[in-house]
């Protein structure tokens, strides 16, 4: 454990000074993985939430391919371009995989700083199911029309695949993965993170009622575009005033993923 922790520290330290604004970001990213793994969000070491840093270059930040979610620190995420490099020094390399998807969101939409993809259980049985995510609960409401479809390709290994997945986002923030998983975007890591929140939250309620019975109560189509729009027009960012309660739960588990 300790030539591991030596071995990041190494990193760290050559990879040089950074700027206040990086610093904040990768501790509200490094926070966000965290959560994740308290939700039980993991997949051993794959999947992938990606922040964009300040800057025209569009480099973002990304979790070291080795560590897991509740390993994360700010310092041990990895800087990387649009073409993968890493521009920080790590021990450790970057998911081809994860590179592809979170490209692609991140060169095609200047408005999603922050990439969100999970492997969460619930998103994957929702992902195998035809009819998509239906507007069942008020949780679901809030994606009526306002989320995407990507069927699968294989592993994301191609870079051919990026335009497609694009394609299929469209406009909106969130996106069912075929077969695969989850998807969301915002504008902060705050915002990406409580999307997947209620998405998360959607797919398991629809998961569980489906189980229990096929007489699903389905609301009137323009009770579940007035309950989108509801969410839509709400004056604070989603996460803005969840965020600073959720970093205060962290610090009382564990403030290590601010080192």
């Amino acid at each position: 454990m300790a030539d591991f922790e030596t071995e990041l520290n190494r990193s760290a330290a050559q990879a040089g000074p950074i700027s206040a604004t990086e610093r904040q970001l990768r501790v509200d990213l490094a926070a966000t993985y965290r959560l994740a793994a308290l939700h039980g969000w993991t997949d051993v070491i794959y999947t992938h939430i990606s922040l964009r840093v300040p800057g025209p270059e569009h480099h973002f930040l990304i979790n070291p391919f080795g560590l897991a979610f509740d390993e994360i620190t700010a310092s041990s995420l990895v800087k990387i371009d649009m073409e993968g490099n890493k521009l920080s020094d790590s021990p450790f390399p970057v998911n081809a995989a994860g590179f592809v998807i979170h490209s692609a969101v991140h060169m095609a939409r200047p408005d999603a700083l922050c990439v969100m993809h999970l492997h969460n259980d619930d998103g994957i049985s929702l992902s195998m199911c035809g009819e998509g995510l239906l507007p069942l609960s008020q949780h679901a409401m809030m994606f009526y029309n306002r989320i995407g479809y990507h069927d699968y390709e294989g592993i994301a290994l191609s870079l051919d695949e990026r335009t497609r997945l694009i394609a299929d986002l469209g406009p909106h923030k969130a996106m069912v993965l075929r077969n695969h998983g989850l998807l969301t975007c915002g504008g902060t890591v705050a915002e990406a993170y409580m999307r997947m929140n209620y998405l998360d939250k959607a797919a398991r309620t629809q998961m569980k009622a489906m189980a229990a019975t096929r007489d699903l109560r389905m609301p009137p189509a323009e009770v579940a575009e007035h309950t989108a729009s509801q969410h839509a027009s709400d004056r604070s960012r989603l996460g803005d005033r969840e965020w600073p309660s959720l970093l205060r739960r962290l610090d009382r588990i564990d403030a290590s993923y601010r080192d």
